[in-house]
């Protein structure tokens, strides 16, 4: 009795042996393969504070795309600047939005930028139109700009001409003292985004859209589809869209997304927009209010 109970428990035990080598012999997938890398969907907190980006500076209150402007974003706690670049006559990437100086810098000598060298447009005020305590301000320098930018702060760098702007920019962005992912690369035009990709890879470079309604259907465009097409064809980073909240809803957050991509809004200045796109979960919210859209922000958590 006692050999027969001594045999069973030999047995026993050379079945489990057996049995725990085949399970340690199995390959257990990894979360990777299994598909459960996070997405930029799954790491995105829909309650996230979203970047606050000052457009053009805190251009509410000081004059737009002047250093005025942006020092003044950085004062009251804007997170990124903005602001709009452009290649002169003479090879120098300025500041400015529009094609000409007529707007920002009024009577006075009126001059297309791309027409223009560094010493004309230097000439020229592009303060006092918004008030006598501004007067003097300069057109700055993209350099300039960069200047500005703290440790730990962005700048979104909207190039408003074409390709031909690219080399300098390039050059100049590596000279500068800020990390790469400091700097953000903006533009409407698909052909800028996809060569900037290409030769400035080290950036981001989101592609910004805006919307039309056809005036028969009432529909929008571009659609969610459309947006994600040109995305895939520029290999766009992210996409900046105009705050057109008829346009913008789950739906095209998610569809962008599940590209890979992030999502920033522009130009907001109205709190309860401010609030819905933080539901919604986007990046950034540019704003020419960043110290009121901030607080705005803040109070929605409390």
């Amino acid at each position: 009795m006692r050999q027969n109970s001594l045999l069973w428990i030999r047995m026993c035990r050379s079945v489990c042996v057996a049995w725990g080598a085949i399970l340690c012999s199995l390959t257990i997938p990894s979360t990777a393969s299994l598909g459960a890398e996070p997405t930029v969907s799954a790491t995105k907190s829909v309650s996230a504070m979203p970047l606050i980006v000052a457009h053009r500076g805190a251009s509410h209150d000081a004059p737009e795309n002047t250093l005025a402007a942006f020092e003044l974003a950085w004062e009251q706690g804007a997170d990124v600047i903005e602001g709009d670049f452009y290649l002169s006559a003479d090879n120098q990437i300025v500041c400015l939005h529009d094609k000409t100086t007529t707007r920002t810098a009024p009577n006075q000598p009126s001059y297309t930028v791309s027409e223009a060298t560094f010493d004309q447009l230097r000439e020229l005020d592009f303060g006092a139109w918004k008030s006598p305590e501004y007067a003097g301000q300069k057109i700055p320098t993209l350099s300039e700009v960069l200047a500005t930018v703290p440790a730990g702060k962005k700048i979104f760098v909207e190039i408003k001409c074409g390709v031909e702007i690219l080399p300098v920019l390039k050059d100049q962005l590596a000279e500068s003292d800020l990390l790469p992912d400091q700097i953000v690369l903006i533009c409407f035009n698909t052909d800028v985004v996809k060569q900037a990709r290409q030769t400035m890879g080290q950036y981001q470079t989101n592609w910004l859209t805006s919307y039309r309604r056809h005036p028969d259907t009432q529909t929008l465009s571009p659609t969610t589809p459309a947006i994600v097409e040109t995305l895939r064809q520029t290999s766009a980073s992210g996409l900046g869209t105009k705050d057109d909240m008829d346009a913008i809803d789950a739906d095209l957050v998610n569809a962008v997304r599940e590209l890979g991509c992030g999502i920033h809004a522009w130009t907001v200045d109205n709190p309860t927009t401010a609030k819905t796109l933080r539901q919604l979960g986007f990046d950034s919210i540019t704003t020419n209010q960043p110290a009121n859209i901030r607080a705005a922000l803040n109070s929605s958590t409390n």
